[in-house]
């Protein structure tokens, strides 16, 4: 009988060999090698804890602070320039710790949003064939990647404070005005009604853009698992019929909210905005900080962002793209229908760190302003001298929105991953 080749070890799946039988052997395993030295050392770490612990207690009964969470049941006393939800001085800190949390969700998602888009254009467009397109987009990438995320803040804040007063304000399409005071945009009047209003048009849309992914997850599988030839035939066959579905269920969508908006008897009256002596009237208003934050975070994550989809597109065998160019498929198709949704597999794991640099990097707004958690918690610790707890609760709170969008990530990617394997 001859011997069997050794099959080569994958250090990736390697186990450890069984251990000994019986309750010993179990917490021999699970301890790992040398259990003494890291008994000792664990008991070392938590010796230095209670050492901290009882030290921090015992200088905040000195300075006559009672350690625990029940400040944030008392009137805060300060102001917040923005607030998603109604905000007085008088409410509580729970209440403030809520807008600032709020206003970083706020910048967060909107930022995410632009980033992706821009990002994936800006991705695509360097691997153009016109030269001066791709060197501009290299140059753009390496100065964005190549200074401070805090610099460029203080760029574009700086730029957009140098802006004229609202009587020399800019206006570059009708109803919209750029002046030091913020961004001037038209909206809802005030009558309670806008924020119920986007709440609505933002939930129609996120339904249908559910309804769009899950059909379209069925093309994208076979896309990933079978041949490109078999597979962009049975494609370039149904692409209308998949653009038609898609602008349906999207007309759906966004018909049910506005039908709900309507029939709860709503105002939809909308706000310009005109100057009337010395500043503006009506319509809505984003704020120099607020716009300062969304620019830097959106033009430092979108040279990150382009960079990734650049990557995950060379990492698309040119078998590929002559696959499809042998099918007389254009460049701009076999990119939509074959190269990008292979290419995911490779672009959303690394989305995911960029997502979470972006949610990070937002705390940055302090040094320019913006009233997001950081500030308030910084504001909240001050006054109340209860520093550890304000940073336990903003540490909680950063971990709960990052570790929501990383679990997205990672089921979106398991999913694409699934597919693929089909």
């Amino acid at each position: 009988m001859r011997n069997q080749p050794t099959p080569a070890l994958d250090p990736l799946r390697w186990t450890p060999p069984p251990g000994r039988p019986g309750l010993t052997g179990r917490v021999a395993t699970w301890w790992g090698e040398r259990p003494v030295t890291q008994a000792v050392l664990l008991a070392g770490v938590a010796l230095i804890l209670v050492f901290f612990a009882v030290n921090t207690a015992a200088n905040m009964e000195r300075f006559g602070i009672t350690p625990g969470f029940g400040f944030l049941l008392r009137p805060a006393n300060f102001e917040i320039g923005e607030s998603l939800i109604g905000y007085q001085p008088q409410d509580s800190y729970a209440r403030a710790l809520l807008v600032g949390l709020l206003n970083t969700v706020k910048i967060a998602l909107v930022g995410g949003v632009l980033a992706t888009v821009i990002g994936v254009a800006l991705g695509v467009a360097r691997l153009s064939g016109n030269p001066l397109l791709s060197a501009l987009v290299q140059g753009y990438v390496e100065v964005i990647r190549s200074t401070p995320l805090l610099l460029q803040l203080f760029f574009w804040s700086a730029t957009l404070q140098a802006l004229p007063g609202p009587r020399q304000a800019f206006n570059p399409i009708p109803g919209v005005f750029l002046c030091n005071r913020g961004i001037l945009l038209p909206a809802f009047a005030e009558d309670g009604a806008g924020g119920w209003v986007l709440l609505a048009l933002l939930a129609a849309l996120a339904v249908g853009g559910i309804g769009v992914w899950l059909r379209s997850s069925r093309i994208m599988g076979q896309i990933l698992g079978r041949t490109v030839g078999r597979t962009v035939g049975r494609t370039v066959g149904s692409t209308g019929n998949g653009r038609r579905s898609d602008a349906l269920i999207l007309l759906i969508a966004v018909g049910s909210g506005a039908g709900v908006i309507v029939g709860s008897g709503v105002s939809l009256t909308v706000g310009f905005p005109e100057l009337t002596g010395f500043n503006f009237v009506g319509g809505g208003v984003v704020s120099p900080e607020f716009s300062a934050l969304l620019i830097g975070l959106v033009v430092n994550a979108a040279a990150m962002i382009a960079e990734i989809v650049r990557s995950g597109i060379q990492s698309v065998p040119k078998g590929q793209w002559e696959a499809a160019r042998a099918l007389g498929l254009p460049r701009g198709r076999i990119m939509r229908l074959v190269v990008l949704p292979q290419a995911l597999r490779v672009i959303v794991p690394l989305m995911t760190s960029s997502y979470l640099n972006l949610i990070k990097n937002s705390s940055l707004a302090v040094a320019i302003g913006f009233p997001d958690l950081v500030s308030v918690v910084n504001t909240s610790a001050n006054q109340t001298g209860q520093v550890l707890e304000s940073m336990a609760i903003m540490m909680g709170a950063y971990l709960t929105v990052n570790l929501t969008v990383s679990a997205l990530m990672n089921a979106h990617n398991r999913h694409l991953t699934e597919r693929g394997r089909r």
